[in-house]
């Protein structure tokens, strides 16, 4: 099943890198969450791929939200999301990737992201480790904050989240620097290769996170919600980490009065 992911993975990238600078049709999903013609055409590639290889699994994409195979296994999910970094690609800002998990009774088994323009692929499955073009990746072995370069998102209601000015602040006061790239799938693969130390989000989807997910923990990190509990996909916000500065960064985002 990895390899499946990893060759589909691959063809969707292949597939936007081909229509990359060329989009004539852009539409929205709100006042700024814009949707490409390519990531219709590529969710369209992975699902027919996934209906034809694993026709009982069910399917939750981005783009045509989740299918239940009337009759299938419930228990398996591919988990799609076919153009992380829309804004971006439509953009021509080259940051964007195609991302995979499939999910079994509840737990990420498999985990891809590709990124095309720098045809890099990470993948992981569960028990196995994690690996960068098939080459095992580990997260950093950065113990301080200080020494730290963290990655972060600006969600689209940024505005309406509370102490989100106030952690992006003390992040900047206290790392060695923040960035924000705009596709959180890529994020979370720089912290499974240890480029980023550590990543925090508000209001992602279980599409943006499920590949990265299991990328960290197979690379050895750590991910939290703010009050260091366990980590869903279907619920934000989101800490993770090469595990070494954790506890740091969870105590600039614990809610304060």
């Amino acid at each position: 099943m990895l390899n499946f992911a990893i060759q589909t993975a691959r063809e969707a990238g292949n597939l936007l890198l081909e229509k990359f600078g060329r989009i004539s049709s852009v539409t929205k999903k709100g006042d700024i969450n814009l949707v490409t013609e390519a990531d219709l055409a590529s969710e369209a590639l992975i699902i027919e791929r996934i209906k034809s290889f694993y026709p009982k699994h069910s399917i939750l994409a981005e783009e045509s939200g989740e299918a239940v195979v009337k009759g299938g296994d419930a228990s398996w999910k591919w988990i799609i999301d076919p153009l992380d970094g829309t804004t971006n690609y439509a953009h021509g800002y080259p940051c964007f990737c195609v991302t995979i998990a499939l999910e079994h009774a509840g737990e990420i088994v498999v985990g891809v992201t590709y990124d095309p323009t720098r045809d890099e692929m990470f993948a992981a499955e569960e028990g196995e480790g994690a690996s960068l073009n098939h080459k095992p990746i580990s997260v950093s072995s950065e113990s301080r904050l200080s020494e730290s370069l963290i990655v972060t998102g600006f969600p689209y209601n940024f505005r309406d989240i509370p102490n989100f000015e106030r952690s992006l602040k003390e992040f900047l006061l206290t790392s060695r620097g923040v960035r924000r790239d705009g596709s959180a799938a890529i994020d979370m693969a720089y912290v499974a290769c240890g480029r980023f130390d550590g990543f925090w989000e508000e209001g992602l989807n279980p599409w943006d996170v499920a590949a990265g997910k299991l990328l960290i923990e197979e690379a050895g990190g750590r991910i939290s919600y703010y009050d260091g509990s366990p980590f869903s996909i279907y619920k934000p916000p989101i800490c993770a980490s090469n595990g070494l500065i954790h506890d740091q960064m969870l105590a600039v985002l614990r809610p304060r009065d």
